[in-house]
């Protein structure tokens, strides 16, 4: 088995000697190429395939994708929409948040009207505690409301489509869209307020 005499099998032809050149040693056949040659070769793609025409055929690909998913979040199209989007939970939510009138959604701009009220309040102290005292219950209130649409959507999720079908995060997906102004909301809503999905 590993002895080194071998039967010689007559199918088999014997290897080619390599050629031998002046120092004793085999010759390959071909001339050394170059460096620069050698570079160029190195740099030149494998395959035929031109990667600045791919990354471009990829970006416009990219590009296509995006714009269609931007038009159904418009328009409501659920086969185009991105996949954190799609579903009938999704769906679901989407309307139920949508019907719903939110303190989130009135967050950001009462917040904004709080700050520049303590800057014009600077020069008073108690106007100022005031405003911050406002601002602090406008806090607690928003999450006090996030809280209860949080466990509605719980209960009414597990109801409707059973609690294994219920993707994980699709409560903090109703929250954040809550928090999120009604006129800005992508996708668009769907629904008027008070028109609860069923």
């Amino acid at each position: 088995m590993f002895s080194r005499n071998r039967s010689a099998d007559p199918a088999t032809p014997e290897p080619e000697e390599p050629t031998e050149g002046a120092a004793g040693a085999p010759r390959k056949g071909r001339p050394t190429p170059k460096r620069r040659e050698a570079e160029a070769a190195r740099r030149r793609p494998l395959g035929g395939v031109d990667r600045k025409s791919a990354v471009k055929a990829q970006r416009a690909a990219l590009r296509e994708q995006r714009d269609r998913e931007y038009k159904a979040m418009q328009t409501g199209d659920e086969k185009n929409l991105p996949y954190r989007d799609k579903g009938p939970v999704r769906r679901w939510i989407r309307d139920y948040v949508d019907a719903r009138r939110n303190i989130g959604e009135y967050f950001l701009p009462v917040s904004l009207v709080m700050v520049f009220s303590t800057l014009l309040t600077a020069n008073n102290p108690a106007a100022g505690l005031v405003v911050v005292g406002v601002l602090y219950l406008i806090v607690i209130v928003t999450i006090v409301d996030a809280f209860l649409l949080g466990r509605t959507l719980r209960k009414r999720l597990n109801a409707r489509f059973g609690e294994a079908k219920v993707p994980k995060g699709s409560l903090m997906y109703g929250i954040l869209r809550a928090f999120q102004i009604r006129r800005t909301r992508l996708p668009k809503p769907m629904v008027k307020r008070g028109e609860w999905p069923a």
